[in-house]
């Protein structure tokens, strides 16, 4: 099952009939790749299908799942052949190919092969065209921040947090910078060495957009690589640097207010905040499907919706709590035929870099500043002035605590909860009334990460198995 090719938005076929590993890419669709990247415009092409793959990752499973095993979801009661059921009551399997597990793995690894083979071209044409080094240069600005987050996204789910071990020596996942032909066996990287190279990509790409920026909220840019890695220094708990980043695009964003932040959901808009979105346009979203308020299959649990302490909050109204469903409507746009229908994925906005700044604050001591930037996100959320909000913070645990209380609330089915309970090492505590057996988990815990697919392990000799699956 090693990672193959698939440029589905170009047309380009590639042949599976040789290929057991998500890892390769077998020699019929080898060779036929030089082909379509001879000329710029197989290149132009390619750049289209590769974020067209990133939003399959994003949309299909990987967003669902850190909510799904979070603490703060509830599932209608179902079967074990709905989606996220295993992954919401921990019964994950090595065998579950159809289904997050081997979803998950598989969808990333399509989506690495369309960046790489954008990289591995990039400099061919480069040298051919001469004439095009700018835009060849973007393109690969471009292609490498797509690289940084399906590494980075991929260790969160397949590997313990980065803080598990004392040096980040613990197996993380296989580093694809090239993709490996048949006879290639990848095994896993720590996860050290898988954060270190989403960090070079990430700085590579913001040394190219130095010289040839853009701004524009569904392509890469300079602030969507400094967004990553804000959140990539935390999780890392290099304080310092996750909160120099966030600043960096802070300065550059300024927070959706009132009907602006709501319309970020319930339109097409982008959203004033918006750094960086998947555009879902002409696809099909499986998440929305997953949260619709007509009858979701997911939604919030008590335990989220006690939380929100003000009736005020406007981020309630992205609840369907009136409606008696307790959706979330962040992934639906009302009003609209099938036909029209658009999802466009968040994975950056201004929000969390005020989270981020506010967390790595607090654990740099900093308090009162910590404290001003969760304020200033409680004032958007109540609609009043920062002055009016008053917080009452103790210590530094105390705060760190309303600083998850805000996440959790601000990034509510954004793919988040899961990551948050384990990079801080808390347990999973959910409400009673969740319709699962499992109510609680204690930190850590081998079950906090989901197994390597069978079919993986058994295509290749150098993949190792997670503890106790």
């Amino acid at each position: 099952m090693k990672i193959y090719n698939k440029l589905v938005i170009l047309f380009l076929a590639v042949s599976l009939s040789s290929c057991e590993s998500f890892l390769e890419v077998d020699e019929v669709g080898r060779s036929s790749i030089p082909v379509f990247f001879k000329d710029m415009d197989g290149i132009r092409a390619a750049l289209p299908g590769a974020y067209s793959k990133v939003y399959d990752f994003y949309d299909n499973t990987f967003l669902l799942y850190p909510d799904a095993a979070g603490d703060l979801f509830n599932m209608v009661p179902a079967g074990e052949a709905t989606k996220m059921y295993n992954q919401f009551n921990y019964l994950s399997n090595p065998q579950e190919e159809i289904g997050a597990v081997g979803y998950i793995w598989r969808d990333g690894y399509e989506a690495m092969a369309n960046v790489n083979n954008i990289l591995e071209y990039q400099p061919l044409l480069l040298a051919e065209f001469p004439n095009s080094e700018r835009e060849l240069n973007r393109i690969k600005a471009e292609a490498l921040f797509l690289s940084a987050p399906l590494h980075f996204d991929l260790v969160r789910v397949y590997a313990q947090p980065y803080n598990f071990t004392s040096d980040a020596s613990h197996p993380g996942i296989p580093v694809l910078l090239v993709t490996p032909g048949p006879d290639a066996n990848i095994g896993r990287s720590s996860v050290a060495h898988v954060y270190q190279q989403v960090i070079a990509d990430l700085k590579a790409s913001e040394e190219i957009f130095e010289s040839y920026p853009q701004q524009d909220v569904y392509h890469a840019s300079t602030q969507a690589v400094e967004a990553l890695l804000a959140r990539v220094y935390l999780y890392k708990e290099d304080w310092a640097l996750a909160a120099d980043y966030a600043s960096r695009v802070i300065s550059r964003t300024t927070l959706a207010q009132g009907e602006d932040y709501l319309n970020m959901y319930r339109t097409v808009t982008p959203g004033k905040e918006s750094i960086f979105r998947l555009n879902g346009h002409l696809k099909g979203s499986r998440i929305a499907d997953y949260y619709t308020p007509a009858g979701p299959t997911g939604y919030a649990s008590e335990k989220l919706i006690d939380l929100f302490e003000d009736p005020a909050d406007i981020r309630l109204q992205l609840l369907d709590i009136s409606g008696g469903s307790n959706a979330t409507t962040k992934y639906y746009i009302p009003g609209l035929s099938e036909d029209e229908r658009q999802v466009d994925l968040f994975l950056f906005r201004a929000s969390e870099m005020y989270l981020i700044r506010a967390e790595a604050n607090a654990e740099l001591g900093n308090l009162d500043t910590a404290a001003q930037n969760l304020k200033t996100l409680q004032a958007r959320a109540l609609q009043v002035d920062v002055s009016e909000v008053e917080l009452e913070v103790a210590s530094k645990e105390g705060l760190l605590d309303l600083i998850m209380i805000e996440r959790a609330k601000e990034l509510s089915f954004e793919g988040h909860r899961l990551f948050d309970l384990t990079r801080t090492g808390r347990d999973l505590e959910r409400a009673a009334s969740v319709n699962s057996s499992v109510k609680s988990i204690a930190y850590p815990s081998p079950l906090f990460i989901l197994p390597i697919p069978e079919t993986e392990l058994n295509a290749n000799e150098n993949i190792t198995q997670n503890p106790e699956y």
